[in-house]
């Protein structure tokens, strides 16, 4: 046959002819490493005699930064060309004109770039323009991983707050707390770990959710309905995974459980086909698979999966998406006939779905339901997490073939070019690991209980069971509301009073229940009460010479304790105006106290925190009591900081060294030892839920940490220490060594606002219930009252 071509750019033939003939004549090669080499030769060529049209600026006043040679990545197809990077832009001009002469991005537009491993090589940048989507604007491989380092570099620079730093853990903390979804939070991980829609060998990986496809309802409130999400698809089948790890005990090394991977491009098509069509055909050399192996029915591979010798696939994002057209055939292409007669063509669903709308829609509900929230996590540990590589991986069964992960094989060390072709090939057509983002357990997604009442989880729990009457708030809803509220506005906090009345900084601020009386404790070694009502000062007691260094107010109102350097713990009887008793509970400086049900936990400098049983709150009578020492908890350096969850079941505490500790109080034994900061620890609570631990310290960290699995989720920097805080689990109001009050927004992981406050650091901060009254305490000796304006 003869075909005629009419070239699109004005430009002459024989250029093209040429071209053309050196192409045939690689192509005629009878070694694929030597076609390969000879290829590259002839592009490598026109790069170098071409360079990037400065013509195609969108401004002349732009500056150039950069410009160097790349690779356009698309499904299956690299396109090779220019990149050019200017003060406003990033364009790139492909060799041949293809899809368009230049791609133009405005660096103002991107919101996320990922710096990418394109054939287990770190050779590729994404840039997306848009937070939530998909697909990205562009994805760049370059021939030198300098180039692509550079590049990334001068964008991140460029942006603002550095969009591009994002990390895994900072989208957990969101996802854990609710601001994210399950698809949004799956969909930040597959591009965290290198997963991309524009490369079809590392494809964003989703799991199977449903178990049933064959009831004609499907029930989201019965566990049944769901896939086991603590195991990969090669383990759900008890029968076939005992036949595989026969085989696999046998195996020589390097073993491996599974031959074929849970995502490759041939699976990721097999999906794809009916929208994509000409990606199979490429893949296949012209051909579509053989019509009884297509992607014919849900029910159908699912089943494959669960029985399949050698089917282990999970699914793709567009399951959980909103466009059906993966499940139609619009094109009305012919994918042949099955044995049956019939001709592929719709997708078969499930009898519970009414339509592919009523599909999609069934299993984003399902994605986003209770059971999978609760269970997400052992999946993202068997794909992105510490299940994916070693003995962890073993024991989950969940061992796959030593090309499909990141170091299996260096390229560069192959030197005949058919093997290393033949390599490459099997790496980008037999699947790849995802990188991994997390080496601890991933923590679980805070999930709202029901209330202890029987009122169940569903939307429309009859009112009959409730004790609140329709239409009438609850006290506690009230209170929470309010503090919402609060915390919503606290960028708004007012400077109310301030009052100078201690000689030294001030370490500690306890208020008495009804809010009229005022404790501080102070390092001049008073503790002080100041009367709001009267804005006057009422006492001042003075225990020993040695500076004091927090101080607490017991139930009742009736006796406040203060620690001290001296190494006591000192109690003062407000009713009778005397020191009460005192407790010589340690052999070095007292740094904090804390107080819950009947207990005092005391924090030293001597390496210890000790648990007392206390007098009974009632107690106002002026005799002495006896303490008891419960446990103690023994830590490698002094400790500066404790503080209690809101139930009194665990404590965390800070050293001097950085080392944040969780410690589990009924039973007295640590949790979790988190070396986090670079220096003293200054501050350190848990949030209201008690999921999460927040702590501050001389470096300017402000560190969460999930106190189920002790990971390190969020980490934000200030230019200053920040010496103690109050938080919501979202947002903290910190106080800072300049004497300012800074609001954080941890979710969106940036600083909200600066404050004005103290002459000096502010040292100490209290919060009333109801989150609406503020009062800090600073090295300027002062103490303000703060007000929310809303």
């Amino acid at each position: 046959m003869e075909y005629v071509f009419e070239l699109d750019v004005s430009g002459k033939v024989e250029d093209v002819v040429e071209t053309l003939l050196q192409l045939h004549r690689a192509s005629c090669l009878d070694k694929l490493g030597d076609q390969t080499a000879m290829i590259t030769a002839i592009l490598q060529s026109r790069l170098a005699r071409t360079s990037f049209d400065k013509n195609r600026f969108q401004s002349v006043s732009e500056k150039l930064h950069m410009e160097c040679q790349a690779e356009m990545v698309t499904p299956l197809v690299t396109n090779p060309g220019h990149v050019c990077i200017t003060d406003t832009n990033l364009y790139f001009q492909p060799l041949n004109g293809h899809p368009k002469p230049v791609v133009q991005i405005t660096l103002q537009d991107v919101r996320r770039i990922y710096k990418r491993r394109h054939g287990l090589m770190p050779l590729g940048l994404e840039v997306f323009c848009t937070e939530d989507d998909l697909c990205s604007d562009i994805y760049l491989k370059f021939y030198e991983p300098q180039d692509r380092d550079d590049l990334y570099f001068y964008i991140a620079t460029y942006l603002e707050h550095h969009v591009a730093e994002r990390t895994a853990e900072s989208y957990t903390l969101q996802w854990q707390r609710g601001h994210l979804s399950n698809y949004q939070y799956l969909l930040h991980l597959n591009n965290l770990a290198d997963r991309s829609c524009n490369d079809l060998s590392q494809y964003p990986v989703f799991p199977w959710i449903i178990n049933d496809y064959c009831s004609a309802e499907l029930d989201l409130s019965n566990p049944g309905t769901f896939r086991d999400l603590s195991r990969p698809v090669g383990a759900l089948n008890k029968e076939r995974l005992e036949r595989l790890l026969s085989r696999y005990q046998e195996m020589p090394e390097p073993k491996f459980m599974y031959g074929s991977h849970y995502s490759s491009p041939g699976y990721v098509l097999f999906y794809l086909v009916r929208i994509a069509p000409e990606y199979m055909l490429c893949l296949q050399n012209g051909r579509f698979d053989n019509a009884d192996r297509m992607f014919n029915s849900i029910a159908e591979t699912w089943k494959n999966c669960l029985d399949g010798a050698t089917d282990f696939k999970e699914l793709i994002p567009e399951f959980y998406g909103d466009d059906v057209s993966f499940l139609v055939n619009s094109l009305k292409l012919d994918l042949g006939k099955r044995q049956g007669g019939q001709m592929v063509d719709d997708v078969e669903l499930p009898p519970w779905a009414r339509s592919p709308e009523d599909f999609l829609q069934k299993s984003k509900e399902a994605l986003e339901s209770g059971y999978v929230s609760e269970h997400l996590h052992e999946w993202i540990d068997l794909i992105f997490g510490y299940k994916q590589k070693g003995t962890d991986a073993v024991g989950a069964h969940n061992v796959f073939h030593p090309l499909t992960y990141e170091g299996g094989v260096d390229l560069n060390s192959i030197e005949d070019p058919d093997e290393k072709v033949a390599m490459l090939t099997q790496i980008l057509e037999f699947g790849q690991t995802p990188k991994q983002l997390f080496v601890t357990p991933h923590p679980r997604r805070i999930t709202p209980k029901c209330k202890s009442f029987s009122q169940t989880c569903g939307h429309n729990a009859p009112l009959v069971d409730s004790p609140v009457s329709p239409g009438e708030e609850s006290f506690e809803d009230l209170t929470e509301e309010s503090k919402t509220l609060a915390w919503n506005n606290i960028t708004k906090l007012q400077l109310h009073e301030r009052y100078k009345i201690h000689k030294e900084a001030v370490t500690g601020i306890a208020v008495s229940g009804n809010g009229s009386s005022v404790f501080t404790t102070s390092q001049d070694s008073t503790l002080k009460m100041f009367s709001k009502e009267s804005k006057m000062l009422q006492r001042s007691i003075s225990f020993s010479n040695m500076a004091l260094s927090s101080c607490l107010l017991l139930p009742g109102d009736a006796t406040v304790i203060s620690s001290s350097w001296d190494n006591n713990v000192y109690f003062y009887s407000i009713a009778f105006g005397r020191r009460q008793d005192t407790l010589m509970g340690h052999d070095d400086a007292v740094s904090k106290i804390c107080w819950h049900d009947n207990r005092l936990y005391s924090a030293s400098w001597d390496s210890t925190v000790k648990v007392w049983s206390g007098a009974p709150a009632e107690t106002t009578c002026p005799k002495r009591h006896r303490f008891d020492m419960l446990a103690e908890l023994e830590h490698d350096v002094s400790v500066d900081t404790i503080s209690l969850n809101a139930a009194g079941t665990m404590l965390v505490s800070g050293t001097r060294e950085g080392t944040v500790s969780i410690w589990d109080l009924t039973t007295a034994t640590i949790l979790h030892q988190i070396p986090c900061h670079s220096g003293t620890i200054r501050d350190a609570a848990f949030s209201p839920d008690s999921r999460h631990v927040l702590s501050t310290g001389a470096d300017g960290c402000l560190n969460v940490i999930d106190v189920q699995t002790g990971m390190l989720i969020s980490s934000m920097t200030s230019d200053e220490p920040q010496r103690c805080f109050i938080w919501d689990g979202n947002s903290v109001l910190s106080g800072s060594q300049s004497g300012e009050l800074l609001v954080w927004d941890l979710l969106g992981g940036k600083l909200s606002e600066r404050i004005q406050g103290h002459a000096g650091a502010v040292t100490c901060i209290w919060m009333n219930e109801q989150c609406s009254s503020i009062i800090t305490g600073g090295e300027d000796r002062q103490i303000m009252f703060w007000k929310l304006q809303y």
